[in-house]
């Protein structure tokens, strides 16, 4: 029997798979020379931020939904097993995008991306399942002090998930550990206090607005959307732009 999934929660995971795709497709029109859009700065790297921290709040709020009714069936050694795979799993789809940025534009190849962190993230969260929310509301807060801290140091490459990295380094996308799990625990304490037991403990309407839809069907697909995105986006600029292309052959 499929898990019950809550649209409020796809129809917010759905928004911000729209504005990942309006953000990455103002980046690959500057990084091409298509457009000259500020893509560093304004609104345009706000809505960056904003998507990425939703992507990541509603990790640590889907966590906590999915824990809750996992540790009805699982104890012990299998349901931190169920989190471990899950985690490797994303990790490995990390892996991926490292490969292929690696192969096409190696001066700015993702190390450590958003889903080389979720599957990190997905992997520590069991440890702080058991929190009550005013403690993971502190260790939020400390996680994210601790990024103001790391993002101000330099060091080897392999602190390079923790937020630590050489003064040279460049990615088209980076999301170390050090400010973003932050973020996760703050989406466990929201799960913790508005989805006590993996159920919605508050008063809304069941039924999913006609509004809302097309967004929900979008967060149910959010995975697949991100790996087939980029491909359509560089497809269309090819199209309509060809001599803005890079020949990798």
């Amino acid at each position: 029997m499929a898990a019950k999934r809550y649209w409020e929660i796809d129809l917010a995971r759905g928004i911000a798979v729209v504005t990942m795709i309006l953000f990455h497709s103002a980046f690959d029109l500057n990084f091409f020379g298509v457009l000259p859009l500020d893509v560093s700065g304004g609104f345009l790297r706000m809505l960056a931020y904003l998507t990425a921290s939703t992507f990541i709040f509603l990790v640590g709020v889907s966590f906590t939904i999915s824990y809750a009714r996992a540790a009805r069936r699982l104890t012990g050694r299998d349901l931190t097993l169920k989190y471990v795979r899950r985690g490797l799993t994303i990790f490995s789809y990390g892996l991926v995008i490292t490969a292929v940025t690696w192969i096409f534009l190696p001066s700015v190849y993702v190390v450590f991306g958003i889903l080389h962190f979720i599957g990190v993230a997905i992997i520590l969260a069991p440890l702080f399942a058991r929190l009550s929310p005013t403690a993971l509301i502190l260790a939020s807060a400390a996680c994210i002090l601790a990024g103001y801290v790391t993002n101000s140091i330099s060091g080897p490459w392999p602190l390079l998930w923790l937020g630590i990295h050489p003064v040279s380094f460049a990615s088209l996308d980076y999301v170390p550990l050090l400010p973003w799990f932050g973020l996760v625990l703050a989406g466990m304490a929201f799960g913790s206090l508005f989805y006590p037991d993996g159920s919605r403990g508050f008063s809304l309407r069941t039924a999913e607005p006609a509004f809302a839809r097309p967004f929900s069907i979008l967060g149910r697909h959010s995975l697949f959307i991100y790996f087939m995105h980029q491909p359509l986006i560089l497809l269309l600029i090819a199209v309509f732009a060809p001599a803005v292309m890079p020949v990798f052959w």
